[in-house]
């Protein structure tokens, strides 16, 4: 899996258009109709302190908020594996940010903090199922007197897969097109968003935006699909399309076939486990789906009787 820190992925978050459709299309508050997205500016590098930016690769950015000057900070933790602890470690950036805030002469004495929003772009293959709220992760059998002492903190989670999974058609947003890029399943699919993405950015301001997605596409974009296979620096929109387009091309047949064989065995997998709750009951352990998951599409084919063996 390509590295979600790399410097491609964050440049796509250093835009303004790619913060606002995050917040307009993702994040389903009244407030947000009342942030003045004019002003989103992000904080320089050296706002964080080196205790800030050695813990978390992220970007932070600050936008006015209704009719008050108020602050909204964002927290974007760019994550590839799910991280049972995320809630503990968003409490230690936010506190940090907070403690930047008062180093650098944003926060005037006596001022109420502002608002922080910490989201979680979550772009691996498995659902995320860690707790986003600390509370759920600490001590429940305590005192009143005590309890009132325990932080809090809650964060986003956008699992950038599963959102994949359900695209709304009617939505032009840059971030959906570039969930959906991320979670394509074939090469086809692939350029249809890709040319539609391209349409939508003909602006000429939009120039560094279209070069930061042509730079995602060869850093992450085509690599997530084939991290064995080396592909050549494609320097416009065009050509990516093309060479997507081509049916010679070996990776994009490669991907077809493999989409083809991952289609298969989903069908195999989930046409056994009918057959064996239909045989053993809808109540089967817990193992039993673990071995249909590891099984090669020639065991599923071969039938139950070597998944249905217990597990030592």
């Amino acid at each position: 899996m390509a590295n979600t820190h790399d410097p491609a992925y964050v440049q796509l978050y250093a835009h303004p258009q790619m913060v606002e459709d995050l917040l307009r299309g993702y994040v389903h508050e009244d407030w947000v109709a009342e942030v003045d997205f004019a002003t989103l500016e992000r904080m320089p590098d050296s706002f964080v302190s080196d205790s800030l930016r050695d813990r978390a690769d992220d970007i932070i950015w600050r936008v006015r908020w209704g009719k008050r000057w108020l602050y909204l900070y964002l927290l974007i933790e760019f994550q590839s594996k799910v991280d049972d602890l995320m809630a503990v470690r968003m409490l230690t950036y936010v506190g940090l940010l907070y403690q930047d805030l008062k180093r650098t002469g944003r926060l005037d004495p006596g001022a109420p903090l502002p608002p922080v929003l910490p989201i979680v772009l979550y772009n691996g293959d498995a659902p995320w199922n860690a707790s986003d709220n600390l509370e759920a992760l600490a001590e429940t059998n305590l005192p009143p007197s005590l309890a009132r002492f325990q932080p809090q903190l809650r964060y986003l989670l956008l699992d950038e897969g599963r959102i994949a999974e359900h695209p709304d058609p009617e939505l032009r947003n840059l971030c959906a097109a570039l969930f959906q890029l991320e979670f394509s399943p074939d090469p086809d699919n692939f350029r249809a968003l890709w040319d539609r993405l391209f349409d939508w950015l003909q602006r000429p301001e939009q120039d560094s935006l279209r070069r930061a997605f042509i730079a995602w596409a060869n850093r992450i974009g085509l690599r997530r699909h084939f991290p064995d296979v080396t592909i050549g620096e494609l320097y416009d929109a065009q050509e990516i399309s093309k060479m997507l387009a081509n049916p010679h091309t070996d990776w994009t047949q490669k991907w077809k076939q493999e989409g083809r064989q991952e289609g298969h065995q989903e069908g195999e997998s989930a046409l056994l486990l009918r057959q064996l709750k239909r045989r053993f009951g809808p109540q089967l352990p817990g193992w039993v789906g673990a071995r249909i998951q590891a099984a090669s599409i020639e065991q599923l084919e071969a039938g139950a009787r070597p998944l249905w063996t217990p597990m030592p």
